[in-house]
């Protein structure tokens, strides 16, 4: 193949120039993302049911759907929440599901179930949502000169903004910290039923009154056929304004009077719902978070929003502006670019090393030349195949770049070398070294591929980090090694001078310096390992010792998922106990807002009252807080600095648990980073033991040196007051149980009647008490409900309260009531540590109590469940590849043999520098496998070839380490200087930097140190053990081989004797 593209230089250029557009046309179409679609495909359940308790909703609701849900195609775990007043269910699928395939499923099994839910629920609809539950950013619309307030704003919001963001590419739905606004009917009791009227009139009477009529047309078909002219006639059936609704009839009198509604009740044009607000530096605002779609692109999603709120902003309302906060793509775009950086400094440094070795321009542009167009090949791949520009796939781009140096380096240093000693020109030269490098070339690449392939066959989520990793180093080295056998080859024969033999030694200043000094260290490298070669015993005990230590360093390296990042912008979670209202939210929310906004590091914070990611409800608050630009804040300013000052000071907070936390990197997996995990109720035993159990389990993790901020992340139980019914005397007095329900769920509950006309857009109309009149419980003893014989009966007559601990918010898991709970490792141990400690907690609770991980906690299981297999899969192949390329069983141990001395300087590398076994470490560590077989298949290549042509074992393996000492160390130091940026990154996206590059950097140091030293002695040992395949040794005799003794006689010779025989053949 070499000689075809040698002799056809210009086709060799033509293939490389398709390869390159290719490229090039695919990076302007690929998406960019931080990571790939790697969280389960989710579809949420959402239910509204006003005034019900969360037992009502779990019991008549949530329990219904989640039985019909069970058993769904693909479907992974789910978890549902029920709450006062609503309910959601997030069903989780496997990676492999396509979301809307799923999302279908469960509206058909949602349809036959639709008629044992109650009708409330079906009045206010069931909702399906496929979008994911993290948000891309906080969007909020402020008024500067206070003209609007925020229901005006929320208004405007759901007018004129919010359907034109959902309606863009990618995004799946909106979570609306505001309201739009509502015709409000607010009943005064008093006066109700001093007109004998109750609530359930009033509804009835707006219901008939703010109706649609569909009326009709005059002269329409079928007709007499006379007439000359049609028209529809219209009716003002829907009321449109506030007066217009305080003149319903609600009664005429038969002396002519009328009852008004604005007799009983004040009529405003209010907020639908008052549940929940936010501030934007502390100004009242209304906002929405976006949350983007399963297969969103964040970057295309989050430019589309910023170019559609920039033309929306022109038609706003004067004094009304917008804010983007939490902008999830600036971290996507800084980290990817902080890695493109590394990318071209990784470049830099390789052209450096080559022309530190090479000394001739004309040797060092070759492999400049075809490393990017390896490149553009592999974009051009990723295009194919549907992967996106991301941390993933250009981490992959940084390390291969030493491979795709290696190879080209291999093919130029070998034709130069040639050139040098024998005085060639350069097609001689180039059709030599191409003949004898060629095999370790492919033997090489099917290395390395056979290394990387592997990962990509895992499944879940950690399989989709893996994939695009592997397919993208593997697309590089099929790349590089084609070019190595055509690009290459070619250049060096048409584009290289001919050399002196003796040009190395008649340089003169430094690199005359350098090239005595390094031909002096090689003469010495060779007769070190030919010392160690009489004391073979001994360096295959220091071998068997570093095995030793490698296997337990490797058992104690702490185990994680992925490393957390300041990813520009952090979360604070606020819980009051329970029953506080929304006053008491706003005062400690104001506090967060002091301290962030006193921060220098910190651009802006958005907190919203009644929202929260432990649930929603009055005690409930969240801050979004946004950093500035990573190049403006020092490591005083890093996310975890500003987190660790604010919680020192929201620590002394005593009326409420406020929770700074730094965000996942996957922020699909989970709002926090740490352990995510569901302790559940196997046995049936009720809420009361769940939370004994809970706060037992809490106790011991207090306890605990492993764990920290161990909480319960939910709503914990309030004072409930109920309401006992006196049904046998409410039935003596002719009240019907019905009359009550209405009365209690308009009057406390409000009652959504129907729309309205409200400016061209339907709007609800909502019945209720007047807030100062369902304030205490006395308050019950000025409801009246009407009786069959129309006496107007009060509520004290068969009704009496008490008060009783009740839950406010119940979890699900997987069908199980469970309770979330949440924590991090304490300082100095990994999430693993964390997980393995709570579970041993978990030995000491009562029975009947379960526990699951969900989450970022359930993929860490999941990835070290697949990591032995990954690592025995890699070398495997490794070896079945080495196999079929030497037609050899035993020569592949020998290249085997090396892996543990990469593998013990990648854990030296983690424990110096306090770091876990998380993803991005097994992906390094595969690496490491792969290119510290690589060196070792540089020797072996020769050394094999050598012993073929009838030398003897010792000398082939001598001749083999001098040769293959100057490419070893020039790609090695190549490679290790490739990566130096990624093991010293800072800025955005550096943990992850780091994380790979620490683990290959020292791995490599300590394969190419000790490996050059180690590989001879393996080589000898295994083929002195092993002869060879019966071909191997015809060979051998046809080339007159010396060595004629049986393997087992010439091992033992070697191993006792230091090889005597072979060190006087040679």
């Amino acid at each position: 193949m070499a000689r075809f593209f040698i002799d056809r230089p210009i086709f060799a250029w033509v293939i490389a120039i398709f390869i390159t557009l290719a490229g090039i046309l695919s990076i302007f179409n690929l998406p960019v993302s931080q990571y790939p679609n790697v969280a389960p495909p989710q579809v949420t359940v959402t239910v509204t049911y006003p005034g019900a308790t969360a037992k009502t909703v779990e019991d008549s609701v949530i329990q219904i759907i989640e039985q019909e849900m069970n058993g769904a195609t693909g479907l992974q775990y789910f978890e549902s929440e029920s709450r006062t007043g609503a309910g959601t269910i997030t069903l989780s699928f496997t990676p492999e599901t396509d979301v809307e395939l799923a999302s279908v499923d469960v509206l058909n099994r949602l349809k036959r179930v639709e008629s044992r839910l109650p009708e409330a629920v079906m009045q206010q609809g069931v909702n399906i949502n496929k979008s994911r539950s993290n948000f891309l950013a906080i969007i909020s619309l402020i008024s500067t000169d206070g003209s609007m307030t925020p229901i005006d704003l929320g208004d405007y919001v759901y007018r004129n903004v919010l359907y034109e963001i959902k309606r863009l590419p990618g995004v799946g739905d909106a979570t609306v910290f505001g309201s739009e606004k509502a015709m409000r009917i607010w009943i005064d009791p008093i006066k109700l039923t001093g007109l004998k009227l109750t609530a359930g009139d009033v509804a009835n009477a707006i219901k008939n009154q703010n109706a649609v009529v569909t009326s009709g047309a005059i002269a329409d078909p079928p007709n007499t056929g006379s007439e000359t002219f049609t028209a529809t006639v219209n009716v003002h059936g829907q009321l449109q304004t506030k007066e217009e609704f305080e003149n319903i009839v609600l009664r005429a009198n038969t002396d002519g009077s009328v009852v008004r509604l604005k007799d009983v009740a004040r009529v405003e044009l209010g907020g639908q719902t008052y549940e929940t607000y936010a501030r934007l530096n502390g100004k009242p605002i209304s906002g929405f978070g976006v949350q983007p779609t399963a297969t969103a692109n964040t970057m295309a999603t989050m430019q589309s929003i910023r170019n559609k709120m920039e033309e929306l902003s022109k038609y706003f309302p004067e004094g009304v502006s917008y804010s983007i906060q939490n902008d999830t793509s600036t971290f996507v775009k800084a980290s990817i670019h902080e890695v493109i950086k590394t990318l071209f400094e990784g470049i830099f440094l390789v052209f450096v090393i080559m022309y530190l070795f090479l000394q001739n321009f004309r040797y060092t542009i070759i492999p400049t030349i075809v490393v990017p167009i390896a490149l553009m090949g592999t974009f051009a791949v990723m295009k194919a195949l549907g992967f996106s520009i991301n941390m993933l796939t250009m981490f992959g781009m940084v390390l291969s770049i030493g491979i795709l140096i290696d190879d080209a380096i291999v093919v130029v240093e070998n034709v130069e070398r040639i050139m040098a000693e024998e005085g060639l020109s350069p097609r001689d030269a180039t059709y030599k070294a191409m003949g004898q490098i060629t095999g370790a070339i492919i033997g090489i690449s099917l290395v390395l591929t056979a290394v990387f392939i592997p990962m990509a066959f895992f499944s879940g989520s950690v399989g989709a980090i893996y994939r695009q990793f592997s397919i993208t180093m593997v697309a590089s080295m099929v790349f590089s090694a084609f070019l190595a056998l055509s690009l290459t080859p070619a250049l060096c024969a048409t584009i290289l001078k001919p050399i002196d033999p003796d040009a190395h030694g008649e340089k003169k200043g430094f690199f005359g310096w350098f090239n005595r000094r390094f031909h002096n260290m090689t003469m010495t490298y060779e007769r070190q390992v030919s010392r160690m070669f009489s004391k073979t015993m001994r360096y295959m005990a220091i071998y068997g010792a570093i095995v030793l230590c490698a296997a337990f360093m490797f058992w104690k390296l702490p185990t994680s998922f992925l490393p957390d990042e300041d990813q520009g912008y952090v979360y604070t979670n606020i819980q009051l106990p329970a029953g506080a209202t929304q006053a008491r939210t706003l005062e400690t929310l104001k506090i967060v807002e002091d301290q962030f906004t006193k921060e220098p590091g910190v651009e802006g914070v958005i907190t919203v009252v009644g929202h929260g990611f432990s649930g929603n409800g009055q005690n409930s608050g969240l801050a979004f807080v946004t950093l500035k630009d990573w190049g403006e804040r020092d490591s005083d300013n890093s996310a975890s600095s500003i987190i660790q000052r604010a919680f020192g000071r929201f620590s002394q907070i005593r009326d409420a648990i406020v929770f700074p936390m730094n965000p996942p990197a996957i922020r699909e997996l989970g709002n926090e980073s740490g352990f995510v995990f569901r302790l559940q109720d196997r046995s049936s035993k009720g809420n009361d033991a769940l939370v004994a159990a809970r706060n037992q389990l809490l106790q011991l993790a207090s306890e605990s040196k492993i764990l920290k901020n161990v909480r319960f992340d939910g709503m914990e139980n309030s004072p409930q007051l109920s309401l006992v019914i006196d049904r046998d005397k409410a039935n003596a007095l002719g009240v019907s149980f019905e009359d009550i329900n209405t009365t209690l769920s308009t009057a406390f509950g409000s009652n959504y009647v129907n729309d309205f006309d409200s400016k061209g857009r339907q709007q609800r109309v909502i019945v209720q008490l007047e807030a100062s009149e369902r304030m205490t419980p006395e308050d019950f003893k000025n409801l009246y409900v009407r009786n069959a014989s129309g006496t107007m009966v009060p509520f004290s007559a068969f009704i009496s309260t008490e008060w009783k601990n009740g839950p406010i918010q119940l979890i699900r898991y997987n069908g199980y009531p469970s309770m979330r709970i949440t924590g991090s490792p304490a300082d100095g141990y990994s999430t693993g540590d964390a997980m393995n400690e709570m579970a041993a907690l978990m030995q000491q609770l009562p029975e009947g109590f379960g526990y699951e991980w969900t989450g970022q906690s359930l993929e860490e299981l999941s990835s070290g469940a697949q990591a032995p297999m990954l690592y025995a899969l890699s070398l495997l192949a490794v070896f079945l590849c080495l196999a079929a390329l030497y037609e050899s069983t035993s020569i592949p141990v020998a290249v085997l043999l090396v892996v543990p001395l990469g593998v013990i300087g990648a854990l030296i590398g983690v424990f110096l520098r306090d770091m876990p076994n998380d993803v991005y470490f097994k992906v390094g560590l595969i690496a490491t496998i792969g290119l510290s077989a690589k060196n070792a298949i540089l020797i072996v290549e020769f050394a094999k070839d050598l012993q073929a042509q009838g030398k003897g074992l010792v000398r082939s393996t001598l001749e083999a380490v001098r040769l293959r000492f100057r490419p070893i160390i020039m790609t090695s130091l190549a490679f290790i200087l490739g990566v130096v940026p990624l093991a010293i990154a800072s800025g955005a996206g550096s943990a992850a930097q780091r994380a790979i590059g620490t683990g290959v950097l020292f791995g490599m140091i300590t394969a190419t140190i000790l490996a050059v030293y180690l590989v001879p002695i393996f080589f000898i040992v295994v083929r002195s053990l092993f002869a060879g395949s019966k071909r191997q040794q015809a060979m051998y005799a046809r080339n007159n081989t010396q060595d004629r003794k049986k393997p087992w006689k010439i091992a033992w010779e070697f191993l006792s004797r230091g090889s005597k025989k072979d060190k006087t053949d040679d």
